[in-house]
């Protein structure tokens, strides 16, 4: 029993870096990017290719696939996204899908479909066990780093939201972007820096989770849904509700699968209806919104 709460903690942690980034971008930029799962895939095949092709180990690549997909996201907000902040949603939905697409496509073609094998470092494969029977805490020591590391991101996105200057001029630019531009905030800038932060935050869950979910050009597609699932039931004013959200799906599903195997989705989406009729705007709210 233990075991699965700790494997379902895990797994939530990882769906919460995965997906906080379309909570910035949804919640705080109100723009709706279905192309997030993209990115993600981008960090995990950085990640992979690195170590398969180039030896290169894996803590080093976590920062560059972090990186590489950030640079890649500012790229494609400063020449697709931005044109697209004041259209309609539905607008921005199918050009995020049909990105998806291209994406899955891209990627099937010049690094084929098959699913791809990443060689953990050998002290990340190990796994430690305490207590006996029904019980029994066993932790495998990848899924205690990815709860480490995903833990300290968390507390330090908080902090940059909460306690810079920067997430001051992100909640200001937000709120109403004429008086931000008139205080002397450049708007254009803080929207370009968080959306390529919130890639690179897909990018970085990508890589840790290309162990853990696997990946081949068909995993934007694959858990997009589960991002989804992530923003909905969470809510987008805060990184509180994304949070909270990922950790009860985590331990849903796996919970799920690992007793009634057949219904584990099931529960997945159950667990999501009685919420979301509970609280149809999500966990948490956040007044506001851009002008």
């Amino acid at each position: 029993m233990l075991t699965i709460l700790f494997d379902g903690i895990a797994y939530g942690m990882l769906l919460f870096i995965l997906a906080v980034g379309l909570a910035v971008t949804m919640g705080l930029m109100n723009f709706i990017n279905l192309a997030h799962g993209a990115f993600a895939m981008v960090g995990g095949y950085i990640t992979i290719l690195l170590m398969q092709r180039a030896g290169v180990p894996f803590l080093l690549c976590l920062p560059v696939a972090f990186v590489g997909t950030a640079l890649i996201g500012g790229l494609l907000e400063r020449t697709l996204y931005r044109p697209l902040y004041h259209k309609p949603h539905l607008d921005q939905v199918l050009f995020s899908i049909g990105l998806t697409f291209m994406a899955v496509a891209s990627v099937d073609y010049f690094v084929g479909s098959t699913q791809q094998i990443l060689q953990l470092p050998q002290w990340l494969k190990g796994r430690t066990e305490w207590g006996e029977g029904a019980w029994m805490l066993g932790m495998g020591h990848y899924r205690l780093f990815i709860i480490a590391v995903c833990s300290a991101l968390t507390v330090a996105l908080q902090w940059i939201l909460t306690r810079t200057r920067f997430g001051s001029c992100l909640r200001a630019s937000v709120d109403d972007q004429r008086v931000a531009a008139g205080l002397g905030i450049n708007v254009n800038v803080v929207f370009l820096s968080t959306f390529a932060f919130g890639s690179g935050l897909a990018g970085l869950g990508g890589a840790l989770g290309a162990d853990v979910l696997g990946m081949d050009p068909t995993f934007p597609l694959k858990f997009m849904i589960y991002f989804l699932i992530v923003v909905a039931v969470g809510g987008t004013s805060s990184i509180t509700g994304p949070l909270l959200a990922a950790l009860l799906l985590g331990v849903a599903d796996v919970a799920g699968k690992y007793y009634i195997p057949k219904l584990g989705a099931f529960i997945v989406y159950s667990l999501m209806i009685v919420i979301l009729v509970w609280r149809p705007q999500g966990l948490f709210v956040r007044r506001g919104g851009r002008a």
